[in-house]
């Protein structure tokens, strides 16, 4: 059952936030196994082909260092003989102990771009207009060659391939097609952009990831319109919250939409 809080209160936002998608995780497809060991909570995916990881960590200046070098082991033990044991520590700005960023780095851990981690209710957002811009058509992912389209735009809107997406999401179709709504916008036969919606039965926060426009596109409304298609499918299914973990160029956009800030996240990779 979900839960809603005083949203005038991020405390209580984000302390819902970290008990329902951090604490309290759950895989994120049917091939992932989640657990919490002593204090960490991770993910661990057979193969390369989905999201290995670290959501949630309770450490101290006194076993901070071990906790790490424990992890290490684990998702090194955890990789297919030959393939790179990477994954991926995702930490928060307001984790402690304070210095763990530098602890991770000093640990070999390499960090990606910051992202901001924001929240809206879905009911601000789910009456948003839902007319496409001129030229664009919806397009529900539905099967593998809508994967495929969905594939295809976020190559274009980001200028990288993503081939543990493209399964994962194909997984959640196969297994779980309850838990997801991926979407991609057409110009015609062209897929411009996609965005894809995580929710999992019982969670208060529908988690929206990988929205992307092509940059001829961009500016047309595109990004919005796939906001408000997700924002009114996530209302339909009664769940309050909404969150992204956004870039620097997303987050004017969503800000603007009503998201409010709770933290900031960077993911640190390690790559053995």
């Amino acid at each position: 059952m979900t839960t809603a809080v005083n949203f005038d209160d991020l405390s209580k936002v984000r302390a819902l936030y970290d008990a329902q998608m951090r604490r309290g995780a759950r895989s994120d497809s049917a091939l992932a196994r989640v657990e919490r060991v002593g204090a960490i909570v991770r993910q661990t995916v057979p193969g390369l082909l989905g999201w290995n990881g670290v959501l949630w960590s309770e450490l101290d200046e006194g076993n901070a260092d071990a906790e790490i070098a424990a992890q290490v082991a684990h998702f090194g033990r955890a990789a297919e003989p030959g393939q790179p044991a990477e994954f991926e520590w995702k930490l928060y700005d307001y984790d402690s102990p304070a210095d763990l960023a530098e602890r991770l780095r000093a640990a070999g851990f390499v960090p990606e771009p910051p992202e901001t981690l924001l929240v809206a209710r879905t009911a601000d957002l789910a009456g948003l207009p839902l007319e496409p811009p001129e030229g664009i058509t919806l397009r529900v992912v539905e099967d593998e060659a809508g994967v495929d389209l969905m594939m295809e735009a976020h190559a274009l809107a980001f200028g990288v391939e993503r081939p543990r997406i493209r399964e994962q999401v194909l997984d959640l179709l196969r297994e779980r097609p309850q838990t997801i709504e991926a979407v991609v916008a057409m110009a015609g036969a062209t897929p411009v952009s996609s965005a894809r919606m995580e929710m999992l039965p019982g969670c208060s926060f529908a988690g929206l990831w990988g929205g992307g426009t092509a940059p001829e596109w961009r500016g047309r409304g595109i990004y919005r319109l796939l906001i408000a298609h997700r924002a009114r499918l996530a209302a339909q299914r009664g769940i309050p919250y909404l969150q992204v973990d956004a870039s620097a160029d997303s987050r004017p956009i969503l800000e603007r939409l009503g998201f409010r800030v709770l933290g900031t996240t960077v993911p640190y990779v390690w790559q053995g």
